[in-house]
């Protein structure tokens, strides 16, 4: 059929496929982000899909799956959740004690007195608060309040209406992908005016990106936060481990890590009276969460997924900006998508080698020379299997 069109035709052809492919992602725009989350998990269960396919049918291996896939997220978001309401009933209960131990009376005056010798302070400026002004201020704050959590109630309405709709879309398209994920490659390999050769390294880059952001350096964070958590509490600071926990995880996901927040609060505490604690807090995380970071990604991050730092960087930060939460994993594989564009030209117009692209040695025999070397010996300055360097001496 192909020899029936002329060249203009295949011309026109391929402007209209265009035109098709925009106007389509613009028509399901609001739904991308369900989209790309979806092949995301799709792609990272489909070994999954495809070992239970040797034992089960199609319908049956696709439901396995996705109950895998909807415990992988549940359970931990679950456990999350527990642990953030027991420390936040926690919280409840030391304010509690406190409540029971403090004169309110006394201490709102002390309050009251205090801000009003610093309202004196400011020039220009003649109030002076009462218990009535500050009542008054108390009701109009709370009648605020009220009709925010009223507004909120509202929206929650059709907030759930969207939530179960998105719910019920992203099923039926992690289902497809799950089912039908080798139809979509072949799909994109014959849509791709690039060819077979080079759709094949894309598909590698971001296959390779995904399984960095999702599941190395999710493990990666995990460590990271749970470490530095505890050196808060051996530090001195006891109340709220299991949010520190969380926050300084999912700072973790980021470059800049959660030193940001650390050694801040180390620096703090020294400035406060526990140099001791504040200095610990430092050195730990300078030596043990970043030593994490370092001995855990040789491992679990490959090397087709590696981003120089300041491009993971702006990646992460525009991707939260753009997709929220889940840019932390889209936004790597654009720029992963972005930087193998470039290089792919610069392939093809300036002759750079293709291995600089794919991530792989000249030989192969060397990967697999490298994946024989014992875990441990990787750990060790020098390359494995290098001969150790020869002893000079002077003596004649």
């Amino acid at each position: 059929m192909t020899g029936s069109f002329s060249v203009t035709q295949k011309r026109a052809l391929a402007v209209a496929t265009l035109i098709a492919l925009g106007f389509g992602a613009y028509f399901l725009r609001h739904y991308l982000l369900l989209m790309a989350v979806a092949a995301v998990l799709a792609y990272l269960f489909t070994p999954l899909y495809q070992r239970l396919r040797t034992s089960m049918n199609v319908g049956l291996s696709a439901t396995v799956t996705l109950l895998a896939a909807v415990a992988t997220v549940a359970i931990p978001l679950a456990g999350v959740i527990f642990l953030a309401v027991l420390q936040i009933s926690q919280m409840v209960t030391s304010i509690g004690h406190w409540a029971e131990q403090t004169d309110f009376t006394a201490l709102a005056q002390r309050l009251l007195d205090s801000a009003n010798a610093l309202l004196a302070r400011v020039p220009f400026l003649d109030i002076t608060l009462t218990p009535d002004s500050v009542r008054q201020a108390a009701t109009k704050l709370g009648q605020g309040a009220g009709q925010v959590a009223l507004d909120f109630a509202r929206n929650s309405v059709g907030g759930i209406a969207s939530t179960v709709t998105a719910l019920i879309l992203f099923l039926y398209v992690f289902l497809a992908l799950v089912t039908n994920g080798g139809k979509v490659v072949d799909l994109f390999r014959d849509l791709n005016p690039l060819g077979p050769q080079v759709s094949d390294i894309y598909l590698a880059k971001i296959g390779a990106m995904v399984s960095a952001t999702v599941k190395g350096q999710f493990i990666i964070a995990v460590c990271q936060g749970v470490a530095g958590a505890v050196s808060i509490y051996i530090a001195g600071l006891h109340d709220g481990f299991f949010m520190f926990v969380i926050f300084l995880t999912a700072l973790s996901f980021i470059p800049l890590g959660s030193g940001i927040v650390t050694i801040p609060l180390g620096i703090g505490l020294a400035v406060f009276g526990n140099v001791a604690g504040g200095i610990f807090v430092v050195v730990f995380h300078i030596v043990v969460v970043t030593s994490i970071d370092n001995l855990l990604r040789p491992f679990l991050v490959p090397k087709s997924a590696h981003l120089h730092p300041a491009l993971m960087l702006l990646a992460v930060f525009a991707g939260l900006k753009m997709f929220g939460f889940w840019g932390i994993v889209l936004g790597p594989v654009l720029m992963i998508v972005i930087v193998t564009t470039i290089s792919v030209y610069l392939a093809v117009y300036q002759g750079a080698p293709l291995d600089s692209i794919t991530g792989t040695r000249a030989d192969p025999a060397d990967d697999e020379a490298e994946r024989t070397v014992p875990w441990w010996r990787r750990l060790l300055p020098g390359k494995p299997g290098e001969p150790a360097p020869a002893v000079t001496s002077d003596e004649t």
